[in-house]
């Protein structure tokens, strides 16, 4: 089992100090408040190829930088949130590439995109969407931090073929109040590969994102990576954005009625693939 969870970064070691000293900005338990707890679950299976992958990590790279997600962050009542980048592939593959940080200004979101930058890449073999949305789920456990709200950002290029199904997942973490978000790449053709399915964006919003204003924006084109991603941000943490027209018909809404997708289309397509 590759499991690899590293400990608290040296931002949030100083700024858990500053914490002790500053006691109104803690919570009663001794927990930092941020306005949200955001853990970035973000694709490394093989089916995301090199240029894919760059992309993904740039696109948020330069996403928690901008303007505008740094305005959305001084928005919250405490002006600073909590971020963790999570990779993930198969049920039992899943390692933390940037640890809990917070981001409260235009140094530690500097601080955060050298990080991520600097990091080596690497790909694994299968999707667990279920996967990567449970373990997501226990790294807000005792993680050091109280938010007014927890989300989980998914991104990636196929279905769920690893692991419980990814329906099962979803509604537990929602249970528990946690929003499941998506961003869906649907950048190659369906007959690329056996696991890929034309209507990806639907599997996503039937399937894998759910909780209190659940969204997903599809990405169709490489060009809009840096643009949907620092949408998709924005509006994680952001209470009421204010979004141009061309950003605002990116966005696509969770579904309150039966899938048209079935969910379990990825496991079918597997076992069709290798006979189990």
């Amino acid at each position: 089992m590759f499991q690899r969870f590293s400990g608290p970064s040296r931002l949030f070691a100083a700024f858990f100090l500053s914490c002790v000293a500053a006691a109104p900005l803690c919570a009663k338990d001794g927990a930092v408040a941020v306005d949200v707890e955001l853990v970035l679950a973000v694709d490394i299976s093989y089916s995301m190829d090199p240029e894919e992958q760059r992309l993904q990590r740039e696109g948020y790279a330069q996403a928690i930088q901008s303007a505008s997600f740094l305005t959305a962050i001084k928005s919250g009542a405490y002006g600073r949130i909590a971020v963790t980048y999570l990779q993930w592939a198969s049920q039992h593959d899943q390692d933390v590439l940037l640890p809990w940080t917070v981001i409260d200004g235009p140094e530690t979101a500097r601080a955060v995109a050298e990080r991520l930058a600097e990091a080596p890449y690497r790909r694994a073999q299968r999707t667990s969407i279920s996967g990567a949305i449970d373990s997501a789920v226990k790294l807000f456990e005792a993680n050091g931090f109280n938010g007014t709200r927890r989300v989980i950002d998914v991104s990636g290029d196929g279905t769920n073929n690893s692991g419980r199904p990814v329906m099962e997942a979803r509604d537990d973490a929602v249970r528990q109040g946690i929003t499941i978000n998506g961003l869906p790449l649907l950048l190659r053709p369906s007959s690329w590969g056996f696991n890929d399915i034309a209507n990806l964006d639907e599997y996503y919003e039937d399937c894998v994102i759910g909780g209190i204003g659940a969204f997903s924006i599809p990405i169709k084109e490489r060009s809009q990576f840096a643009t949907a991603t620092r949408t998709k941000m924005v509006l994680e943490i952001a209470l009421a954005p204010y979004l141009p027209e061309s950003e605002e018909r990116l966005v696509q809404k969770a579904q309150q009625r039966q899938p048209r997708v079935n969910c379990l289309v990825g496991e079918a397509l597997w076992r069709n693939r290798w006979g189990n």
